[in-house]
């Protein structure tokens, strides 16, 4: 019974463990030569209260993106969406373009210094600058 006990405990804890790891380092990227930018800026941009810069999403599918929304934004998924909605629908402007993967990402961020995205901290490399990052 208590060898039960302890298995049982080292499972849940192993669980947890694992749950926590899940969650990522995101990284705000930008080229090269940008500047840091502030939470706020980030979420201005990725909630359409500025079209200073070109935001780029990841999938929806990607647990990526549901991260850096929460964090970046303080919003879940269908929050932003229907902020988006509402955005589009009054002609306002246009909802971050989505790319497959943070390669693709990466790749236009590098090629345009408008351009704005996410991905995972460990991904930044010397073609993109990390502006910021969300634990």
């Amino acid at each position: 019974m208590r060898i039960q006990s302890i298995r049982s405990f080292f499972a849940a804890g192993v669980l947890t463990l694992g749950a926590a790891s899940a969650w990522s380092q995101v990284a705000v990227i930008m080229g090269p030569g940008a500047s840091a930018l502030s939470k706020d800026q980030v979420a201005n941009v990725y909630l359409g209260r500025s079209f200073d810069l070109k935001p780029v999403d990841l999938p929806e599918s990607s647990p990526l993106r549901e991260q850096f929304y929460k964090k970046a934004t303080d919003r879940d998924l269908n929050q932003v969406k229907a902020t988006w909605s509402r955005i589009v629908f009054s002609g306002k402007g246009q909802a971050p373009k989505e790319l497959p993967d943070a390669a693709a990402v990466k790749k236009a961020v590098a090629a345009d210094p408008k351009a704005i995205g996410y991905i995972d901290k460990a991904a930044v490399d010397g073609s993109v600058k990390a502006v910021l990052t969300l634990d």
